[in-house]
Parts: C-alpha cells; structure tokens; sequence
C-alpha cells in the first residue's frame, strides 16, 4: 500500500513522465519500469529527476536516484525523502 507521500510522488511522477514522453501512453508507466524501458533518452532522463524533485522540494542528490532499478524504486525512495 502507498503512503500519502509515495501517492503524491507518483502523481507528480506521472505529470512529468507525460509532458517529457508525450508519447508514452499513462498505462506503460508502471512501477516494474524503468525511464529507459519508456524510452527516455539520458538527457530526458535527467530532465525528468530533476523537475520531479524540484516540484517535490526534495533535496537529494540526483546520485542517489542513479542506481535505483526501476520506477517503483524511485517513488519509494522519494517519499520516503519527502518525509525527512
């Protein structure tokens, strides 16, 4: 079960997923995926970290998102920062 800070993570997640890959359909984006199994190039990749943690005023190292595995991971990993 989510959290109320891992739902609003994969809100935000969601929103910025959809204006960066305007062509990934809201159903391909699950948390067994990774930004690259949608397509995102590395740059499109950083663009995404960086504005999802810029809307969720999360302060964390984009180093520290490098060696998560897919999106599940991230929301995890950014709600529970947000908590802090």
């Amino acid at each position: 079960m989510l959290t109320s800070n891992e739902a609003v993570v994969r809100q935000v997640l969601l929103e910025v997923v959809q204006e960066i890959l305007p062509h990934v359909a809201v159903d391909e984006i699950a948390d067994h995926r990774s930004l690259g199994d949608l397509g995102a190039d590395s740059i499109e990749r950083v663009e995404i970290l960086v504005t999802v943690t810029e809307r969720l005023a999360v302060g964390c190292p984009l180093s520290s998102l490098a060696g998560l595995p897919d999106l599940g991971a991230l929301i995890g990993f950014l709600g529970e920062e947000g908590r802090r």
